[in-house]
């Protein structure tokens, strides 16, 4: 696959570069250890410094790193921008919170002093996905910068100038070169990185397949990784939710970045009570989603991000009628208004779907659908709503509805997920930990949890 700029909202290859040769590769390895030796005795309160630096660089040139997003993966230039300041966001985070949680940590023992410290492991490889181009590399970079550790990036091939950018920002903020380094490389070269003994430990977020390739890579070398993966997430709906607000919400949840979010809702598991009301009110609502040109501000829906998904996503709607499942709106990628446009009807649209009667045992039912397609399960209660929001391989998020405290307590407590969301939508905060459990990965990102992932936690004990 080459390493291009190819806007999906028009086809157009804007940009392409040309992939690093393996003598460049190990150049910049040598260049991260080289400067690990010395980066890891650099002062937190400098660290710190530098991250503020580069979340205000964020926050002040936030309009034109947005823009990039939307050229290379097609976001709305909305969220975009709001990617960028939470990004800014991330890195305020941790350079406020780095020292504290870092601090070496007391215990008593029979010994005259013990304590546990935390210390940097070195240099750690990221590969990190296109979907949200700035944001899934500062949350794993301001951490592992506050650490002491040095990083190198391997981003998505389909959005090589945001991978540069990002590098450029840290630099720019103070950062000395070698901190952390962006190598423009296909999937092909990462196992050979992985290989080498200065790479202490990886991260990836991205598709099942690559987080097992890159797990079992690692494994030969018995380093650390932190996966984070796919999600099927359920959005649970009782007979006492709120629901006005429970369906304004749950097209918000489903239609987060074109529909392209691990974390997104994507199968509506409702309680046979309200589900036609949910339902009626669902579609008015998707009827009402502007799809289009991503660049101007009034578009909701823009592009999915390559060909490739595009034919995926209607291959699995496709699966899904052939299972038994019934369309209630969209379904037709030659039916959406930017094919009327000479500018956009090339681009990958494809328009906001929902889909019900869709078996729960059917092989399309426990897969992941990475776009802009919901699946509606009706449910006689909340046992039911349970078991079926379990009954994928996936645990990443949840999001559950009720205004009964017992029922909520349930839904938090049997849920397999790494957070659930109880009458809210599943997001993303530095403030909280953030990852999976089952085949949605393992490991934390955020919090103090995410930045103690790549840290020696040392035991120290002195008589």
């Amino acid at each position: 696959m080459g390493i291009a700029t190819v806007n999906p909202a028009t086809g157009e290859t804007l940009q392409t570069f040309d992939a690093l040769t393996d003598g460049a590769i190990a150049r910049a390895i040598d260049a991260a250890q080289h400067m690990f030796e010395s980066y890891r005795h650099t002062p937190l309160a400098q660290r710190a410094q530098w991250l503020y630096a580069a979340a205000e660089i964020l926050e002040q040139e936030k309009a034109e790193f947005g823009k990039l997003m939307t050229l290379e993966m097609g976001k709305p230039i909305g969220p975009s921008v709001a990617e960028v300041e939470k990004s800014a966001w991330v890195c305020r985070f941790y350079a406020e919170n780095a020292e504290k949680f870092l601090a070496p940590v007391p215990i008593e023992t029979d010994a005259s002093r013990s304590y546990v410290m935390y210390q940097p492991l070195g240099i750690v490889l990221a590969v990190m996905p296109w979907n949200f181009p700035f944001w899934q590399v500062f949350r794993f970079a301001a951490p592992a910068l506050m650490a002491g550790n040095v990083g190198l990036l391997k981003h998505a091939s389909n959005v090589p100038q945001s991978a540069l950018a990002i590098q450029d920002i840290l630099e720019r903020g103070g950062f000395p070169k070698g901190a952390f380094q962006t190598l423009l490389i296909g999937a092909d070269k990462v196992a050979q990185i992985v290989a080498d003994d200065r790479i202490k430990a990886a991260t990836l977020t991205g598709s099942e397949p690559a987080g097992a390739s890159l797990a079992s890579t690692a494994g030969k070398s018995l380093k650390k990784t932190v996966l984070e993966l796919g999600g099927s997430d359920p959005f649970v709906v009782m007979a006492s939710a709120d629901l006005d607000l429970a369906v304004s919400t749950a097209v918000t949840a489903r239609m987060i970045n074109n529909g392209q979010s691990c974390i997104a809702a994507k199968r509506f598991i409702v309680q046979e009570a309200i589900a036609d009301a949910f339902l009626n009110a669902l579609v008015e609502k998707y009827k009402a989603l502007k799809i289009g040109n991503p660049l101007l501000p009034e578009t909701q829906i823009g592009p999915l991000a390559t060909p490739a998904i595009l034919h995926e996503v209607h291959h699995q709607v496709e699966a899904c009628i052939e299972a038994g499942g019934r369309v209630l709106i969209g379904g037709d990628p030659d039916d959406v208004p930017t094919k009327a446009d000479a500018k956009l009807s090339q681009g990958n649209f494809y328009p906001p779907t929902i889909i019900v009667d869709v078996p729960p045992d059917a092989p399309i039912a426990q897969e992941e659908i990475f776009g802009p397609v919901a699946t509606v399960f009706r449910v006689p209660d909340l046992e039911a709503a349970i078991r079926l929001a379990n009954s994928t391989p996936f645990g990443l998020g949840a999001s559950a509805w009720t205004q009964i405290p017992e029922e909520g307590d349930r839904l938090i407590a049997e849920l397999e997920a790494g957070s659930v969301f109880l009458n809210g939508m599943v997001k993303s905060d530095p403030r909280l930990p953030f990852g999976g459990i089952k085949r949605s990965g393992y490991g934390r990102e955020l919090g103090r949890e995410g930045i103690l992932e790549f840290v020696n936690v040392k035991t120290v004990w002195v008589k």
